[in-house]
Formats: C-alpha cells, structure tokens, sequence
C-alpha cells in the first residue's frame, strides 16, 4: 500500500511539476524545494483526506442502503446526519480542488525559479545655491513696541 492516498488532482500535479506524487514528496523535502510545490502538496493532502470522507460516508449510506438490510434497522435520522455530513465534506472537496486548481493555473512555471531581484540604491544629491544663506534666528519676528 502506497505512503499517500491518492486524490482526483493526482494527475495535474504530475502534468505540472512532471513527477508523480511521492516524488515530489521527496523533491519538496529538499533543500531546494519551490514554496509552490510545498503550498500544492499541502492543498493535495487535504484534498486526499476530504476525499476519504467522502468516500466513507457513501459506503456507509450505502451499506444502510443495502436491499439485504433488515429494513427495521433502517434509521431516518442516521441517514439524515449522514446527508449533512456529506454535505460538509463536498463543499470541503470543492474548496480544496478550487484552490490546488487556481494555484496550478496561476504559478510560474517549475523550469522558473524565482530569482532574487537586485536593485540599486538611489542617491539624491542636491547642492543649495550659494545665494540661499541661512535666516537670521529671529527673522521676520515682530519687534515689541516701546511706549
């Protein structure tokens, strides 16, 4: 049995980063791993573990659902918390594909790495004109009036 559980985006992930999934296990623990791979692996397992939940509440349903069931077991109420808690899950499920899907679709490409950006320091320089002499300290002061 495979370290990870596999997940609908399995595939784009490959298409992306071109390695299946444990490898880029491996590659994200390295030293030179992109934050991108890191965030997609992240979103992945979360994805893989809404989609166990899925799965599970269906079986479960299922299972109650089953035509060889004794039919006095059956339990309304089971079945409607059932129902909510697969409606928790979906919604789960959405979100995450939403947010691996636009990270997909929105990071540079992996051949890109991110490089740093120089930038040079900008001096400013200005030389007052020899006419601009400091002001008196009590220039334009009014003078008080002697009576």
């Amino acid at each position: 049995m495979s370290r990870f559980k596999a997940s609908t985006m399995d595939a784009d992930l490959h298409k992306v980063f071109g390695n299946p999934v444990p490898e880029l296990h491996e590659a994200a623990a390295g030293p030179d791993a992109s934050p991108a791979l890191a965030r997609a692996l992240e979103l992945r397992s979360f994805l893989a573990l809404t989609e166990e939940q899925v799965a599970r509440v269906r079986d479960r349903v299922h299972a109650d659902m089953d035509p060889d069931r004794d039919m006095g077991k059956l339990s309304a109420d089971k079945l409607r918390f059932d129902a909510q808690w697969l409606e928790a899950a979906l919604d789960a499920r959405d979100g995450y594909r939403a947010a691996l899907g636009e990270l997909l679709r929105t990071m540079p490409p992996p051949d890109q790495r991110a490089r740093p950006v120089r930038t040079t320091q900008l001096r400013a320089t200005a030389t007052l004109p020899p006419s601009a002499a400091p002001a008196p300290t009590r220039a334009g002061a009014a003078r008080a009036r002697r009576t």
